[in-house]
């Protein structure tokens, strides 16, 4: 009679050979009952509803929603293909918001299908599907494939999408319109069906984002038809700024969108930046005194079990992997190690933007030299390939407990050029520093220590306003991520950037024989951040 662990191994390979093809989702009829249990209850599998699976991890902690976001697509196409053959498609507004890049997972998925019938299925964290039932499936040629799910082209959406949806998601409405080349394609859906009020709807939100000729081009086309077209605004219930988009790729139009709708919440709760320090050294001195108590905080937030006297014996250089041991298989000290080497690079990339006299330009490239020391220790003795140093991922990532998922790793190439094309186009240091954390951790550029990263980003950008180094503490961790899961996933910077102000407080009352200084408010805002792109680098 096979052993317990015989009976374990025969399922796993069960189940490798259905994940041979990268499937994460399976139907339970795909594994022999005894297998699929075994698996279940060792946490190989977890199951979403009845007959189905999705594959995960022993090590998962309870509540770990990274392996159901990670399936849910795929779930979504698994699931429709099985109930409804090649007979159903996304909403229009869905549609959108994944052309837009818009990753955050959704509290619900509405799917049409001429054989749906209008009923809600809950499904796990707080998510649902919602079959729609239409009478007849649209065009071939207004469908396509998005994330591998069924759903509209930019075009067809667009024509069908409700005029809510300006309103609602303002942010992916500017995103999808920026990303528009040519109106062809939109009047060839509008024009048949004589859509005049869509198209006055449509040539207003183009207006409203810069698009004149575009605009021009809809209202033309459809009066030389003989259809009366009023151009109407759908955005006019949204007050915020916008920059004035081009054709670009839609993850920078996201991008630039964000940063402008974002940047007056952060002039309105942090401080006036101080002017660069006139004692550059003192200045310096302050980042070696704030090292030990920045390294404790940051390497805790990240999970590392890291003690004060570890942090000290680090940075006093006696931590020794060739003799010690423990100090050579140790994931905590390698990590304090790392941090130790990454914190020096971003002192000497301070130490440079001052001696500039503020000229932050030069993080562009140094973010990448401080990813590279985080991991040298882990590469130096053999726990992580050397591949890793390599730089920005190539394979899709997820965050534990965040609905926010980081945009695919083939579009890196524009987001970070265009990141850091809006920090240095960016006249005001506080929404540099506290945009350019945010929106560095929404990025998630690298494979690891994408955290670290932008906690060391915000601190050099604030170092070219004055402003002093900010520790954000581990006390605060729960606050922490869930200001940053506002600014991802409902576009709201706000809290965030009044977290960051009360660390900058609690960090200088924390210092020894350092008092507090309160902020001071500025009397006036900033002049706004100028209209034209920055050049690239």
């Amino acid at each position: 009679m096979a052993a317990p662990h015989e009976k374990l191994a025969a399922a796993l390979e069960e189940l490798r050979r259905l994940q041979a093809d990268g499937a994460r989702v399976f139907a339970s009829n795909q594994l022999a009952r005894t297998a699929r249990e075994r698996l279940v209850k060792s946490g190989f599998l977890q199951e979403v509803m009845k007959g189905w699976l999705v594959s995960a991890s022993p090590t998962a902690r309870p509540g770990d929603t990274t392996p159901w976001f990670a399936s849910f697509w795929e779930f979504c196409r698994r699931y429709c293909d099985e109930r409804f053959a090649a007979e159903w498609h996304l909403s229009p507004e869905q549609s959108l918001l994944l052309h837009a890049e818009h990753t955050a997972i959704p509290k619900q998925v509405i799917v049409h299908s001429p054989a749906a019938n209008n009923n809600r299925i809950d499904l796990p964290y707080g998510t649902s599907f919602f079959a729609l039932k239409e009478k007849a499936m649209p065009p071939a040629r207004d469908l396509e494939l998005l994330r591998g799910v069924r759903g509209y082209r930019v075009e067809a959406a667009l024509a069908r999408v409700a005029p809510s949806f300006f309103s609602q998601w303002p942010v992916e409405a500017r995103v999808v319109l920026g990303s528009l080349r040519d109106p062809s394609e939109l009047l060839s859906r509008l024009l048949p069906g004589g859509h005049s009020v869509i198209a006055g709807r449509l040539a207003g939100a183009l207006r409203h984002i810069g698009r004149d000729a575009i605009a021009d081009e809809i209202a033309t086309a459809m009066k030389a038809a003989h259809f009366d077209v009023r151009e109407t605004d759908p955005f006019d219930a949204d007050p915020s700024a916008a920059p004035a988009l081009r054709s670009v790729p839609p993850i920078v139009a996201r991008l630039q969108t964000l940063w402008a709708r974002s940047r007056e919440a952060v002039l309105a709760e942090l401080p006036a930046a101080r002017g660069l320090p006139a004692d550059r050294d003192a200045y310096l001195q302050r980042i070696d005194g704030v090292y030990q108590l920045d390294a404790y905080h940051s390497l805790s937030i990240e999970g590392y079990q890291v003690t004060p006297e570890l942090v000290q014996r680090v940075a006093v250089g006696a931590w020794d992997p060739e003799r010690e041991p423990s100090d050579r298989e140790s994931g905590n000290a390698l990590a304090a190690r790392g941090y130790w080497l990454a914190f020096q690079r971003v002192r000497e990339t301070v130490r440079r933007i001052l001696a500039a006299r503020g000229d932050i330009g030069i993080v562009r490239t140094a973010h990448r030299e401080w990813y590279r020391e985080l991991f040298s220790p882990h590469v130096a003795v053999g726990l992580l390939d050397a591949q890793i140093l390599a730089g920005y991922r190539t394979q899709p990532v997820f965050l534990r407990g965040s609905r926010h998922v980081p945009p695919r790793a083939e579009i890196l190439r524009d987001a970070m050029p265009a990141l850091f094309d809006l920090i240095e186009g960016e006249p005001a240091p506080a929404v540099r520093a506290v945009l350019g954390h945010w929106l560095l951790g929404y990025v998630h550029p690298f494979p690891d220590g994408n955290g670290r990263i932008a906690r060391f980003l915000m601190n050099a950008l604030l170092a070219g306003g004055g402003y002093p180094w900010t520790v954000i503490r581990v006390d605060d961790r729960a606050a922490y991520l869930d200001a940053l899961e506002a600014a991802s996933v409902a576009a709201d910077v706000r809290p965030f950037a009044r977290f960051v102000a009360k660390q900058m407080q609690l960090t200088q009352a924390s210092l020894p024989g350092a008092k507090a200084r309160p902020g001071r408010r500025p009397t006036r805002r900033p002049a706004r951040a100028p209209t034209r792109r920055p050049r690239r680098r």
